[in-house]
């Protein structure tokens, strides 16, 4: 899956407990130039990213996994945290967004977005 339904953003948002969230992106990329299309989705998404709060906090590619089933190995993991479940929303919802999303859909096979919350402190 690389797109998520109005149905479950609905939901993320109606979970919301108003705390920071930050988003870990599980990403496989097309083998026909996927990776450089990420890039210039990251070029495009960037500026919102900035303007509605959020963070990169890590991002990096996937190596030879120490324990995974067959199929769960990524090309590239990232963290990026967002100020609140709303911003991501509002970002998504963006119009600048809109030219973005159609390069990052052509550019990845399959991604997860799971939503996380710190358990731990500080």
């Amino acid at each position: 899956m690389i797109a998520f339904t109005s149905a479950e953003l609905d939901r993320f948002l109606r979970e919301d407990d108003g705390a920071p969230v930050v988003m870990l992106n599980l990403l496989r990329f097309r083998p026909d130039g996927g990776r450089e299309r990420y890039f210039e989705y990251l070029k495009l998404a960037g500026p919102l990213v900035a303007r509605y709060g959020a963070e990169i906090l890590y991002a990096g590619d996937g190596m030879t996994p120490l324990a995974a089933e067959t199929g769960q190995a990524w090309d590239t993991v990232a963290l990026v945290r967002y100020p609140s479940r709303r911003a991501f929303a509002d970002m998504i919802a963006d119009p600048a967004y809109a030219v973005a999303d159609p390069v990052r859909m052509s550019a990845l096979s399959e991604a997860v977005l799971q939503p996380t919350r710190r358990i731990l402190p500080a």
